[in-house]
């Protein structure tokens, strides 16, 4: 099959430009501002429209092993793929979780056989398991996955040793959930005590406040700063954790990055309170 699409908003590598692109035995041939129909191609006018390359979700929870009631790869791979998704990194905070070489190859094997999507998925870490962390290729691996706030059974990182010796044995991307979890539950006791055990949805930026998150931040920034590891800290979620990055140096020179999720961009408070999420 052959596809023409005419009169694109095109958005690539930093620019926005009008052009035709024809599609052919699956791939991109051709993108010009004018294409001529070869004759058998199917022709869609996208006048109006964006067009833009397939997105790339760096973090995304399939649930698969233990937790498909939730969402498993083949269903919520086809989603991705419906939204515009094409290639996706799995988080290993499944159950079991993916912390050892021969879990995290469960999870490629499973996708291969049912992943309608690009794939790759992220080796998990332990306050022990850093000698299978040791036998991971990463050319074939999206990440090191690094929960330093509590997660999915052992998940939580908070042993100094062990996050001084990933930092500095680990020749790859590590990507962080950061969180300091003491802080965290000491906020978390504290309002129990006031409210008691039911509480309500708006006090969650309260207990997981902006402290909780640049303690955190800043000492995974401080680790990778000192062994010049590749880091990435995802959903990064305070303004104040923003004076942490730099963009004084080219992307592509950066050994440390951070991102921010859409969504957490849109629920404000006040939309949690007239809503009376709980």
């Amino acid at each position: 099959m052959k596809y023409l699409i005419k009169n694109a908003t095109l958005v690539n590598e930093n620019e926005i430009s009008q052009s035709d692109v024809l599609i052919e035995e699956e791939l991109i041939s051709l993108v010009e501002q004018h294409i001529e129909n070869p004759g058998d191609a199917i022709e869609i006018d996208a006048k109006g429209l964006y067009l833009l390359p397939g997105i790339i979700d760096d973090q995304v929870h399939f649930r698969e092993p233990g937790l498909t009631h939730k969402g498993d790869i083949y269903n919520e791979a086809k989603a991705a793929v419906a939204g515009g998704v094409t290639s996706y990194m799995e988080q290993p905070n499944t159950n079991p979780p993916a912390i050892t070489c021969e879990e995290l190859e469960k999870k490629y094997t499973r996708a291969s056989e049912c992943s309608l999507a690009n794939y790759s998925f992220c080796m998990g870490t332990t306050n022990s398991n850093i000698d299978e962390i040791l036998k991971v290729d990463f050319s074939k691996v999206a990440a090191l996955k690094m929960f330093m706030g509590s997660s999915t059974g052992n998940m939580l990182v908070d042993n100094k040793q062990t996050l001084e010796e990933i930092f500095s044995k680990v020749k790859a991307l590590i990507i962080t959930h950061c969180e300091d979890d003491v802080m965290i539950k000491e906020n978390q006791k504290r309002i129990i005590e006031e409210y008691g055990e039911d509480i309500p949805a708006y006090f969650h930026p309260i207990i997981r406040n902006d402290e909780a998150c640049y303690s955190s931040s800043s000492y995974a920034v401080a680790l990778a700063k000192k062994h010049n590891t590749r880091l990435h800290v995802f959903h990064i979620s305070s303004a104040k954790e923003l004076s942490l990055f730099t963009n004084k140096i080219p992307l592509k020179e950066k050994r440390i990055t951070a991102e921010a999720c859409i969504h957490h961009l849109w629920l404000a408070m006040k939309i949690i309170k007239q809503k009376g999420i709980s």
